[in-house]
């Protein structure tokens, strides 16, 4: 079955494993606010499909259909996030502040597992590439961010298009939720990876990571 795959699945398999632990973290801060986990859990997942069992990749995939399991897989984990979200601030928006610090938290985690297996990146390129081994942005063929600057002290780029709002609305989340959430945990991302560098948004939607 191996055969079947390349790298690129792997890759994405990998960035979904990690979202569902991003998941995990904001159903524990669910638990803590007093939630019913149990029961709110079953209405999730019944609706938008359950987390992936604790299987290497080759156990679960569909060989017939590699790119729509993937795809599938990427829009139930995202929409389990959005719903989680949407309860955990209609609840309270002081909630907010309670997810944020969680983002912040998983991006310094994420951080530290790259800088304690490997060099630590050098160059706003491969902090880039660091970033795009975590988010979820849809399937590569999608090719949301496009690159407009990038040399040695810096990197720009793009959204092209955005894979994200249809889901968030349907869920009855605001998508503005996710790209604020996600910004902080690039934010803190870089900064642990390379303090060297620094990740600002620009008024014109331009992301950047340049060096200080």
């Amino acid at each position: 079955m191996s055969l079947f795959l390349g790298k690129i699945h792997y890759w994405l398999f990998n960035k979904i494993l990690w979202f569902e632990k991003l998941e995990d973290q904001i159903i524990t801060l669910a638990k803590e606010e007093g939630f019913n986990i149990e029961d709110l859990r079953k209405d999730i997942e019944g609706k938008y499909g359950g987390k992936l069992p604790k299987k290497p990749l080759e156990e679960l995939i569909d060989t017939d259909n590699i790119h729509g399991w993937l795809q599938s897989q990427i829009h139930s984990a995202e929409r389990r996030m959005a719903a989680w979200t949407k309860l955990l601030i209609d609840a309270d928006e002081k909630n907010y502040d309670k997810l944020e610090k969680i983002y912040v938290n998983q991006g310094i985690i994420a951080a530290k597992e790259i800088n304690a297996e490997d060099e630590v990146p050098e160059t706003p390129e491969k902090i880039f590439n660091c970033i795009n081994d975590y988010i979820l942005d849809g399937m590569p063929c999608d090719r949301v961010n496009e690159v407009v600057v990038k040399d040695e002290n810096i990197i720009e780029w793009k959204q092209r298009i955005c894979v994200h709002i249809d889901i968030w609305e349907e869920v009855g989340c605001k998508v503005e939720y996710f790209y604020d959430l996600r910004n902080t945990w690039i934010k803190s991302f870089v900064t642990e990876l390379n303090n060297n560098y620094e990740y600002i948004i620009e008024d014109t939607g331009i992301k950047t990571i340049k060096r200080r």
